[in-house]
């Protein structure tokens, strides 16, 4: 069996994202010593620091279960929308907050809103389940203001290059999601293609802060093997003036 073949048998045992979240969605809030949840915790909220939403209309894609809505929410924005594959995870978040704007992703890119009508994007541990990744940010783009800011954070190409994934279990039965490696290298250049520059970017290493999260799960030969390879990233955008 060739390599190629090998990768596409691979590739069948993965679920996709709709699916997988759909399964995923009534105990996605309840992970106590989830590391990339903590970890995307911390990095989300140092690229956050750096953002004003006050009075702003913040868009959220790849919204989820709103891990994230009670920090953008304390910052007063005019508004807060939520897009999501998975209409599981939106019915998670309806229950928290019953009045929220929120539409189902049908194409893997947002294209529901109005040109420049955008202030703040938000897309969390999404990127790398979009297929097409390049269109997303151009159409990410249209939707953004001159000045406007995206912040985003995912897991990292090396760490899914080197096997990672991100998988749960339910009815005993372990689910792995379908990603799709997007380089960072990748990523900087469509960004750039859009007319977005980088203000700031982080990437999190597997070290010994780590290594509790796999002993609770009895993996710490997995953590041996993964310890130094970057694990997640974050990246903070800004639309240029003129696009």
């Amino acid at each position: 069996m060739s390599v190629f073949q090998r990768f596409r048998r691979l590739f069948r045992h993965h679920t996709p994202a709709r699916q997988a979240y759909d399964q995923w969605a009534p105990g996605y809030d309840d992970q106590p010593g989830n590391l990339m949840l903590a970890l995307d915790q911390l990095v989300f909220s140092n690229v956050l620091r750096q953002t004003d939403l006050y009075n702003k209309n913040v868009v959220d894609i790849g919204c989820g279960t709103g891990r994230h809505w009670p920090l953008l929410l304390a910052q007063k924005p005019a508004s807060l929308s939520g897009y999501d594959v998975s209409e599981g995870m939106l019915a998670r978040l309806r229950l928290k907050y019953p009045a929220a704007t929120l539409s189902r992703i049908q194409k893997d890119v947002l294209t529901a809103e109005a040109d420049q009508s955008c202030d703040v994007l938000v897309s969390t541990l999404t990127i790398a389940h979009i297929p097409d990744a390049r269109k997303a940010f151009r159409e990410w783009a249209r939707i953004l203001r001159p000045g406007g800011d995206i912040l985003l954070t995912d897991y990292h190409p090396d760490a899914l290059a080197k096997g990672a994934s991100r998988s749960f279990e339910t009815g005993g039965k372990k689910i792995t999601i379908r990603n799709h490696v997007h380089s960072l290298e990748d990523i900087q250049q469509w960004a750039a293609r859009a007319g977005l520059s980088i203000v700031a970017q982080l990437e999190k290493n597997i070290d010994e802060t780590a290594r509790p999260y796999y002993a609770a799960q009895g993996a710490l030969a997995l953590y041996e093997q993964y310890k130094g390879t970057p694990i997640i990233y974050a990246m903070h955008l800004k639309k240029e003036y003129g696009v």
